[in-house]
């Protein structure tokens, strides 16, 4: 079990933390990203896409209203927000089922309406907004996904 936690000072800070993050990634696994509003979430999330190689950070948007996007330049990065999301029929609609079946990388933003179980290694990460560019960005880690070669 991994626990850290580490404090940015600039969104170009918390997208260079998702970069290490994402390069210690294997598929499969489930990021679960929570935080208020404007935590850095998506900014967290440009980081780890890059760190995979799986997009660019600008190609790396906010879901809010597609609800999921997919990032593919190598293991298949799915990218979910589910803040939009109601109840279960809303959630069913995402076809998150047929996305747990890929050897992928999963990033669920407001992973607290995620009602969908999975085996794969899970790491939760909060983001929290200290000041205006300062964020601190814990992560639980119960597997050790990130810290095993």
């Amino acid at each position: 079990m991994s626990s850290s936690e580490v404090v940015t000072h600039s969104s170009e800070e918390t997208i260079q933390q998702g970069r290490e993050i994402g390069a210690r990634l294997k598929a499969p696994v489930l990021l679960l990203l929570s935080g208020d509003l404007g935590a850095g979430k998506t900014t967290l999330t440009k980081g780890i896409a890059s760190g995979l190689g799986a997009a660019s950070e600008d190609e790396v948007t906010s879901p809010t209203f597609t609800l999921v996007h997919k990032y593919d330049r190598g293991a298949p990065v799915y990218h979910v927000d589910l803040y939009r999301i109601a109840d279960f029929h809303d959630l069913e609609t995402l076809g998150l089922e047929d996305v747990f079946a890929e050897r992928a990388v999963v990033i669920v933003e407001w992973p607290d309406k995620l009602t969908l179980r999975t085996h794969w290694p899970i790491v939760r990460i909060r983001l929290e907004h200290v000041a205006e560019d300062t964020r601190r960005i814990a992560i639980d880690d119960p597997a050790g996904v990130l810290t095993n070669p």
